[in-house]
């Protein structure tokens, strides 16, 4: 019996492709293992901007393959340095080339080669959690920002039929799960024809009717607003999330379906990458310093009409030292930060390809830590809004007596129960992983929460 192990880095649509990858090998009668050591089959699921070391696997086990895919896997200088210790490079829309290895490389009988195409994000995915999933949505980037790799590894925007997500959701939801993060690189420039003007009208069309008022004045085109919104009439008590958006397709529509819907949770991810508009030019961004603030103000403004009182986040990217960054660009950012009160940003030191790097890893060090202590102040500010405030958190793991999940706005927490209040969560207290939970916070820091568990839900 053949056995696979794959190893995915970077960011959650690699894993989930991951889980859909494993789904695949399975069903050509593979069989995971936990080490890499036992495995037949070694996958590496690479990202373009984390290190990925491939290690020498054939030194105990010379029959083992070596397969890379993912956001590294087409570049020619990584196959020329890796084509001794790699046996296929395949993008993973093309799946099917892996087929093709496995039977040819492991000399399977009676296996007639084929080189049609199979759409991996139609493939049933062996999820790896039993409460949370992640959906790719699309996938591929027409944008062709100059630090990023995307249009290049996964080719242009392709998105997946509207009704096809919504019977994998409510699949999970059946099941229980209670958090459905949909993945893309750019997931509100969704688009999709809709299956109410194509034939007899499938499943979902109550569904999606219900989400899609504008729709037929788009010529039956599925936007990510009227996703989300069918997505929130699927019956049952769960979160959406999504990730990652780009500025430039943030519309007023996409805003006010964000900040009205009850499931969406009030967590908005806009990555700004850097707060200088010839440093956004340089990057091919396609936007500006001041379209993006504007931006975060809707956002703000829709969630305090739209769910007057509720707690709500703000995260982003932003990219330090990109080639030729000056201080006073730097300093652009930095003001960014400030306006913007962020609850948590995630920085990067990327660089373009064909730029020249001409800032020292030392000072990109320096300039991330300056950025970082901004953030520091704004994420503690934010957090005195949670103390003493009773929240819905969906636990996800228990420790040492302890239990440690997240709330709507994407906050960590660690809580323990109330035993005067409800004793009665002690005892069965184990089996509130993957359940929702009021937590009543009284203590908290710059990046977590602390409290007590009062309910059950």
């Amino acid at each position: 019996m053949l056995r696979y192990f794959i190893k995915t880095f970077g960011c959650q649509m690699n894993f989930s492709d991951s889980e859909r990858m494993a789904s695949f090998l399975e069903s050509h009668g593979l069989k995971p293992t936990k080490e890499k050591t036992n495995a037949d089959l070694v996958i590496f699921n690479s990202c373009g901007v984390r290190k990925m070391p491939i290690h020498n696997l054939r030194k105990n086990n010379p029959r083992i393959k070596i397969v890379l895919t993912g956001c590294i896997a087409q570049r020619k200088d990584v196959q020329k340095i890796l084509a001794k210790k790699v046996d296929l490079f395949f993008p993973i829309k093309d799946i099917h080339l892996l087929e093709n290895f496995i039977y040819k490389k492991f000399e399977i009988k009676n296996y007639k080669s084929t080189q049609e195409k199979i759409n991996y994000l139609s493939t049933n995915p062996k999820y790896t959690n039993t409460f949370s999933a992640s959906i790719p949505i699309m996938t591929g980037c027409n944008n062709f920002c100059a630090y990023c790799v995307v249009p290049y590894a996964r080719g242009r925007e392709i998105s997946r039929p509207a009704d096809e997500i919504l019977e994998e959701i409510k699949e999970l939801i059946k099941k229980g799960y209670k958090e459905i993060t949909l993945l893309g690189q750019n997931v509100n420039s969704y688009h999709s024809p809709s299956p109410l003007y194509s034939g007899d009208p499938p499943a979902n069309a109550v569904t999606l009717r219900a989400g899609m008022s504008r729709t037929r004045d788009r010529g039956g085109v599925i936007n990510f607003s009227d996703l989300l919104k069918a997505i929130n009439n699927i019956p049952g008590d769960f979160w959406i999330r999504f990730l990652s958006s780009h500025p430039k397709d943030m519309s007023d529509e996409l805003i006010e379906t964000v900040t009205t819907l009850d499931k969406v949770c009030e967590s908005v991810h806009l990555p700004i990458q850097s707060g200088d508009n010839v440093v956004l030019e340089n990057m091919n961004r396609k936007y500006t310093r001041d379209h993006y603030l504007k931006l975060i103000e809707k956002i703000k403004e829709g969630f305090k009409k739209n769910k007057p009182g509720a707690i709500f986040s703000l995260s982003s990217d932003i990219i330090v030292g990109f080639a030729g960054e000056t201080k006073i660009q730097l300093e652009k950012s930095a003001q960014v930060m400030r306006k913007a009160k962020y609850d948590m940003v995630y920085f990067g030191q990327t660089v373009a390809w064909l730029m020249k790097d001409n800032i020292s890893k030392i000072e990109k060090e320096r300039r991330e830590k300056y950025l970082n202590e901004i953030l520091k102040k704004t994420s503690l500010e934010n957090n005195k809004h949670y103390l003493n405030k009773t929240l819905d958190v969906l636990i996800e793991s228990q420790k040492n007596g302890a239990y440690f999940g997240k709330t709507r706005t994407l906050k960590n927490v660690k809580a323990t129960v109330c035993v005067n209040c409800h004793p009665e969560l002690v005892e069965g207290s184990q089996n509130l992983i993957g359940k929702f939970v009021k937590v009543k916070i009284t203590k908290i820091s710059t990046w977590n929460l602390e409290g007590e568990i009062y309910e059950k839900q």
